[in-house]
């Protein structure tokens, strides 16, 4: 078997519009197209024992093992494979279970094996292993499974959002507020354009760079809450062993000795007794920065409490990683034996994080004289790390409805002291039912970025949403932090629709970011240059901050190549589906190509509309099974279609007695009349009459977009290579007129030739070219038509001749003006 390609999808696609992070394996089965499973001895039983999981795989059966039963029975290697690749990341910690194997219709042995992931980077690493596994299992040769699921883990804990970002983010998503990750860490938009907000990690966009600051130099914030009143550990800062001899005979055993700057406990060393201890601890802090805090340690417990917005959230009680003795074991049994708890995973997959022994946990247990065979006495605690972090194995017990007001009105004040919206206090104290200044307690840090995966997940307690208020600050009620989206597809005309409707909302008064097939532009300066029409372009104008409302031509490449931009649109547009690019990335028929069409408006929102024309069949069609509002576009009034969904109180345009007209119901509101529209030519560019329906209906369903603003902006699009660049633009000499245009496809041209008749030259030479891309029956298409429309055809091939000759090409045009015409000068 050989992989010809894989795509990852990242958005609503062709196979699936709920399910947008898909993977698309394109898989030669070769020799196994012949050896169904049922033909392969024992492959059922190998299958099983490697992945005995698959068990619970239903499918389209009524039961688990239903795909064991379709094995038994004969099934082809391609949905065996996609079965592999969806149970191998679940495996990992990734719960997967959406695919589909079908023919690519190429070849008999050449198959689209499609399943979700989680994951990209897993995803596709299950696609190759799910592959490598069934060649093994087909030949009855050995395979090494879990050397596969620990790898998928390790990707997944490299590249998925932490713990505390990726709540955020899902809490986003359950407010319907979409997100775009800016980078392979854990920087995140939140919201589209304008109305967008940062976070990384646990620090927003809001977030006072200040605060972030105060709170990374230790000293400068015990300063801070010392002034203020705010119970800290007495200490000093040192950078010399004078000085340390000096901090430890003022303030005196037991010392906490930390880096001024340091995170995640890095170099920090706590309850020190002696002078050894001390000088290790000095020395292992200035690895990380040589200015070196020394302040007095505070006996008690380990406690993190939680402020947002300024606002007591949560408080958890965090104990380092750990183990007890039992006066039997040894240290790495007992470790050992702590791992088998099924809460504990690798990374961040489970409620808690497996124990290691690294560097941290050797000094741990030097500093005790102890070493990993030692056997502990019954019930002695072992602690292993210098912090509590979750991360590191340690465990956290929520305490929030424990704490004493006193204390949570202090957590709010220090908050505001240092200035911090999302807050992480740091506290030793016995206890947080009683005040810190009643027993003794003290504020040890203030963190910014805090970890939220405590909370999140105690292992005692309550868990706690500590998300929802970060979104609650972010976007208070009401705000979903989107800006209106209207995207437009299909065959021709899409260029052009997205240029009328981004001019009629600029008119508006809107700061339009729009993607064409010529490039990208951000309130009409064109910021990339080419075709724009897929999902990177999409995303361009919806990541600017400048931007407040979106136009989005979708092309059919983008659509396969890696799906939409965006999960949802306000309104979308399908201006109509004819055969082009047919043969192309397994679409094979015209059925099919509008099948791709049809994913851009099932992504409107159920109260946002579908604007489709009623002059299309296949557009027509797409209506029938979406579940949001449907409005129709056509060239007749007199459409059946148009006065049957009129009648029930629709919403359509038309064409009519010379006027571009919207149909509310059975009232009608005339526009204007085309001759007044400059990029109709006075009614005789009929696909531009076509192209300006839906344009005036989308706009139109905007209540701050007026029957003004729409007559505005219609009568001052100028068809021009600045305003309308490969579409109909006329550059005039002396004794010659030249028209250059975009037709591209034979529905495309066959426009643009009936424009030509209308404008009554005397004699009318055509530049043409084909793709070499497109069917033969295409090109030759292209050659039928300009012969009836041309008295003298120039053949011309571009650069980019996309798999064929130039002699191919030519000789193809020329088959098709020669059928038409064979004495046409060419």
């Amino acid at each position: 078997m050989k992989i010809i390609e894989i795509k990852v999808l990242k958005g609503p696609n062709y196979w699936s519009i709920r399910r947008p992070k898909m993977i698309q394996m394109k898989l030669d089965l070769e020799e196994m197209e012949q050896r169904p499973t049922n033909k392969i001895p024992g492959f059922r039983e190998r299958l099983e024992k490697l992945i005995p999981s698959l068990y619970e795989h239903r499918c389209s059966e009524d039961g688990p093992g239903g795909f064991f039963h379709r094995v038994e029975e004969g099934t082809w290697m391609g949905h065996v494979i996609e079965h592999i690749a969806l149970e191998i990341q679940t495996l990992a910690g990734m719960d997967t279970g959406f695919g589909r194997t079908r023919n690519t219709g190429e070849q008999e042995s050449v198959y689209y094996v499609i399943f979700d992931y989680i994951e990209e980077d897993a995803g596709v690493y299950a696609a190759k292993a799910a592959v490598r596994i069934a060649q093994s299992l087909a030949d009855d040769q050995p395979y090494n499974l879990e050397e596969d699921i620990q790898r998928m883990r390790e990707i997944r804990e490299d590249t998925r959002l932490g713990p505390s970002t990726g709540c955020i983010v899902e809490e986003a998503a359950k407010r319907g507020i979409p997100y775009i990750r800016l980078n392979k860490q854990s920087l995140v938009q939140l919201g589209y354009g304008v109305h967008q907000k940062r976070i990384r990690a646990t620090i927003a966009s809001t977030t006072s760079n200040i605060a972030v600051d105060i709170a990374g130099n230790k000293e400068e914030t015990k300063m801070l809450l010392d002034a203020a009143q705010i119970p800290v550990p007495k200490g000093t800062v040192v950078r010399t062993d004078e000085g340390l001899n000096d901090a430890i005979e003022t303030f005196g055993y037991p010392l906490v000795i930390k880096p001024i700057d340091g995170n995640h406990g890095k170099g920090n060393t706590t309850n020190i007794t002696t002078y050894e201890q001390a000088i290790k601890a000095f020395a292992a802090a200035k690895e990380f920065n040589r200015s070196v805090i020394v302040e007095k340690f505070i006996n008690g417990y380990d406690f993190r409490a939680l402020v947002i917005n300024y606002k007591f959230i949560c408080a958890a009680l965090r104990t380092p990683a750990s183990v007890v003795g039992d006066g039997e074991h040894t240290i790495q049994w007992l470790i050992d034996e702590t791992n088998r708890d099924p809460r504990r995973g690798y990374g961040h997959e489970r409620v808690l994080t497996q124990i290691t022994v690294d560097q941290f946990t050797q000094k741990m247990l030097d500093d005790h004289g102890y070493t990993l065979n030692t056997v502990p006495p019954k019930d002695e605690l072992v602690i292993l790390k210098p912090t509590a972090n979750l991360s590191t194995g340690g465990t956290s017990t929520d305490v929030s409805d424990e704490v004493h007001p006193a204390n949570l009105f202090m957590f709010e004040r220090i908050a505001r002291i240092v200035g911090l919206d999302i807050c992480g206090i740091d506290v030793m104290a016995t206890d947080l039912q009683t005040s810190l200044l009643e027993n003794g307690g003290a504020v040890l840090e203030v963190n910014a970025a805090p970890g939220f995966r405590m909370h999140l997940e105690p292992a005692q307690g309550l868990p706690r949403n500590v998300a929802e208020p970060v979104i609650e600050m972010l976007f208070p009620r009401g705000s979903a932090g989107r800006i209106p989206i209207i995207a437009i597809t299909g065959t021709n005309g899409k260029t052009t629709t997205s240029r009328i409707i981004a001019h009629i909302a600029k008119s508006a008064g809107k700061k339009v970011g729009y993607t064409t097939s010529d490039g990208v532009y951000i309130q009409n300066q064109m910021m990339m240059k080419g075709d724009c029409t897929g999902p990177v372009s999409s995303q361009f104008v919806l990541k600017d901050p400048t931007v407040d409302f979106a136009v989005l031509e979708c092309a059919r490449g983008g659509i396969l190549k890696s799906g939409l931009a965006f999960q949802n649109c306000d309104v979308a547009i399908v201006t109509n589906v004819a055969a082009d690019h047919i043969g192309l990335g397994g679409i094979n028929s015209i059925e099919q190509m509008a099948k791709v069409k049809s994913v851009v408006p099932e992504t409107v929102f159920p109260h946002g509309y579908a604007v489709l024309n009623a002059d299309d069949d296949l557009v027509y069609k797409i209506g029938k099974d979406l579940s949001c509002n449907v409005a129709l576009f056509s060239m007749d009034e007199d459409n059946a279609r148009i006065k049957r969904h009129c009648g029930k109180g629709g919403l359509a345009a038309v064409f009519e007695n010379g006027f571009i007209s919207i149909k509310k119901g059975n009232w009608k509101i005339r526009v204007m009349p085309v001759k007044d529209i400059p990029i109709t030519f006075e009614g005789r560019a009929l696909h531009n009459i076509e192209n300006c329906l839906p344009a005036v209906l989308a706009t139109y369903l905007f209540r701050d977009i007026t029957i003004e603003d729409i007559r505005s902006a219609l009568s001052s699009l100028l068809p021009s290579s600045s305003q309308t660049p490969g579409r109909l633009n006329f550059f005039h000499f002396k004794d010659f007129t030249v028209l250059a245009d975009f037709a591209h496809n034979p529905h495309g041209l066959r426009l643009l030739c009936s424009f030509v008749k209308r404008l009554g030259y005397p004699m009318n030479v055509g530049m043409i070219s084909g793709t070499g891309d497109r069917r033969d029956e295409d090109i030759r298409e292209l050659g039928e038509i300009s012969a009836k429309c041309f008295d003298e055809i120039i053949i011309r091939c571009d650069k980019n001749l996309r798999g064929r000759t130039a002699d191919e090409i030519i000789d193809l045009l020329k088959q098709g003006i020669e059928k038409v015409n064979p004495n046409l000068p060419t």
